[in-house]
């Protein structure tokens, strides 16, 4: 969990705060998208070639952290 905290960065200044990979102007909104659209890992990696497979790991450990919260109920 921590090898994405590494990789993943948030900068006011950059891309209005969304999370990018690797202080990078490639958001991580950016690779699951591609991800969704159906590319695989290797096509993503010839689409972005400043990429490396760790960055693509930790993209979706990102995101996986970020939507494992629970629910509150009234």
């Amino acid at each position: 969990m921590t090898t994405f905290l590494r990789r993943i960065t948030i900068d006011p200044e950059q891309c209005g705060g969304r999370p990018c990979v690797r202080g990078m102007r490639i958001r991580v909104s950016d690779v699951l998208d591609l991800f969704a659209a159906g590319l695989s890992a290797q096509q993503l990696l010839a689409e972005m070639p400043d990429l490396v497979a760790e960055d693509l790991q930790a993209c979706l450990a990102f995101a996986s952290s970020r939507i494992d919260h629970p629910m509150l109920t009234a």
